[in-house]
């Protein structure tokens, strides 16, 4: 009876093994279709990472420009605007570190060489000469990012950059108008309103145009022939086992 009994357990082992190998295929059937439809996940395109890195650059520069006018402005408005801009600077810095946090994203650690520039530019400028290199170059800065921050709001998917934008674009209308009410922007020198075309490389383009980044694109026909050489291997080995039972 020992050896009926050990036959009957091997018996009952193989069926069960066909048993798992057609409810996988079943399942199969249902779930390799719908992933060859399926629609990718939302990530991060360039136009968030530009609003991300915009944001982040105009804290590393705008935040030493704004205390250096607090304390060497040679008019009490710049003083003031400085110093309220450099605070206001900073709450901005941080929401912008929360979120690439957030997303996993790399944030610049140092401004760039351009910007490193107008601050040695204001450091070795003194009275009325230093308030008008900061209003003006804060002010044309702030009105570059401006409207990156207005087309990213528009078209990002995700809702951590839709909350940075916002708070971005309430801060960089509150700087313009501070800038502005000093009396020391020359109108006739702003650069003008240029919207550069999708396929140029900048940030406004990268917002308007969506750009997006590296993502991950399964194709229908990869996917059903993997499919469709899974099922055959398997119906082979479930023949296989089959047979031998």
């Amino acid at each position: 009876m020992a050896p009926l009994d050990s036959v009957r357990r091997r018996r009952g082992h193989r069926t069960y093994r066909v048993a798992v190998l057609l409810v996988t295929f079943l399942a199969g059937l249902v779930v390799l279709p719908g992933m060859a439809v399926a629609a990718p996940g939302v990530q991060m395109n360039a136009a968030d990472t530009a609003l991300l890195n915009g944001v982040r650059l105009a804290g590393l520069w705008e935040i030493p420009a704004g205390t250096m006018a607090a304390e060497k402005g040679q008019s009490a408005r710049v003083r003031e605007v400085g110093a309220e801009i450099a605070r206001q600077h900073g709450v901005l810095d941080e929401l912008a570190v929360q979120a690439a946090n957030k997303l996993g994203a790399t944030l610049p650690s140092d401004p760039t060489t351009e910007q490193k520039g107008w601050l040695t530019e204001m450091q070795n400028a003194s009275g009325a000469q230093f308030d008008q290199i900061f209003v003006t170059r804060l002010r044309v800065a702030h009105g570059k990012i401006f409207p990156v921050i207005g087309a990213v709001r528009a078209s990002t998917r995700d809702s951590t950059v839709r909350k940075l934008a916002d708070e971005a674009n309430k801060f960089v209308g509150d700087h313009m108008a501070m800038l502005e009410s000093t009396g020391l922007v020359r109108w006739q020198q702003m650069p003008p309103a240029a919207i550069p075309a999708a396929q140029q490389d900048s940030l406004v383009a990268a917002a308007q145009a969506g750009a997006a980044g590296p993502s991950v694109a399964i194709s229908t026909t990869v996917v059903w022939a993997v499919f469709l050489l899974a099922l055959g291997a398997g119906g082979y080995a479930t023949w296989r086992i089959t047979r031998r039972s």
